[in-house]
């Protein structure tokens, strides 16, 4: 059992955010149902239902959120819920009649999570956008990207996943442990800009103190140094390599066989350009299999770029259990470790809404 066993969650169906966040807290051990359309959004994909991994680990019911009977059925899942988890434009739970204040009313305890990307309040409030939009409002996006070029468009985690889900998770979670001490209730307002704002506070300092370079790939940490950086290999395969510290910084050039006095002081930003070039022809002379031989495991900071497809092949990886196999799809494993409630391995997707509403309810009840 995870240690989230007796929360209780209702899920409105939503894409991205909504249900990472529905997840993690599943994967967890909470009890979440996921209130479905009848009509599945249209975006775009179409895949099985058992690739779909942010669906794992909870029922799903389908109901249409326009009939009144439906909005009834799911505020009686709400009277004993914990927490309710709603993605949608300001205001349309309002119209729905599944907004904060009936829910409240009808159960006092309920936290009330909602994730959009610009937030409930604010002129962009009610616009629409995607993961790009938002992280690049925050300055985030600006950052990101190589010398010379357009700024880089991330994987979503940096947005929908990390500044979203897991910022709504957080407060969801911060809420509910509140409410057992004061009985009450209350709406947590997860916005993804918020959260990766929130996640850019380092930076933001370090851009307060004049010590971050505007420009994309002129600072350590965003490929401008030489020693935080990915290098092809004579396979055409990657490495990446990231001594900040000297100490480490020397280890790497002793154990490559470079001279640092051809490089320059390490962080002379001046001779950064042509340490690149010696420190990337001298990784071209080996496969990223040799290289891994060489450096993996020692103090150089040093791991091979994988692909998804080597990734969970990797002995660290599979050591740590850090994917599983579910009805033959490798996927991430539930994080964090926990000593004492560990986890169930997650079920896989429902492939479709169980249509049984009533024993749906009953079942919820008594768990």
């Amino acid at each position: 059992m995870g240690p989230l066993a007796g929360i209780k969650i209702v899920e409105l169906a939503g894409i991205g955010p909504g249900p990472m966040a529905a997840m993690l807290l599943a994967d967890l051990g909470a009890t979440v149902l996921r209130i479905e359309r009848t009509e599945p959004a249209d975006l775009g994909v179409r895949r099985p239902q058992k690739f779909n991994l942010l669906m794992r680990n909870r029922e799903c019911i389908a109901l249409d959120l326009k009939q009144p009977e439906a909005v009834q059925q799911v505020l009686q899942f709400i009277d004993s819920a914990d927490g309710l988890i709603e993605g949608f434009r300001p205001g349309v739970t309002e119209r729905l009649g599944l907004g904060p204040d009936p829910c409240l009313a009808r159960n006092p305890r309920l936290v009330y999570g909602r994730i959009t990307g610009w937030g409930q309040t604010g002129p962009l409030a009610h616009a629409a956008g995607h993961d790009l939009n938002y992280i690049a409002l925050t300055g985030v996006l600006h950052a990101i990207g190589r010398a010379g070029q357009p700024p880089t468009i991330p994987l979503a985690l940096t947005g929908d996943f990390s500044g979203g889900a897991l910022y709504l998770v957080m407060g969801m979670l911060a809420a509910l442990l509140e409410a057992r001490s004061s009985g009450q209730g209350q709406v947590v307002d997860a916005a993804i800009v918020d959260g990766t704002t929130s996640m850019a506070t380092v930076f933001y300092g370090l851009h307060a103190a004049g010590m971050w370079n505007p420009a994309r790939g002129s600072n350590i940490l965003d490929s401008g140094a030489p020693f935080y950086e990915v290098y092809e290999c004579q396979d055409g395969g990657w490495i990446s390599v990231g001594p900040i510290e000297a100490r480490f910084y020397r280890q790497l050039l002793t154990l490559i066989d470079l001279d640092p006095q051809a490089l320059g002081a390490q962080h002379d930003q001046g001779a950064w350009p042509q340490a690149k070039v010696l420190i990337a022809q001298r990784f071209k002379t080996r496969t990223r299999a040799q290289w891994c031989e060489l450096l993996e495991g020692t103090d150089v900071c040093f791991a091979p770029v994988l692909s998804f497809d080597e990734a969970p092949r990797h002995p660290q990886l599979q050591a740590r259990g850090s994917f599983v196999e579910i009805d033959g799809v490798v996927q991430p494993a539930p994080a964090p470790r926990f000593s004492r409630s560990v986890p169930q391995t997650p079920r896989p997707p429902q492939a479709e809404p169980t249509r049984d509403i009533a024993a749906v309810l009953a079942a919820w009840r008594g768990a």
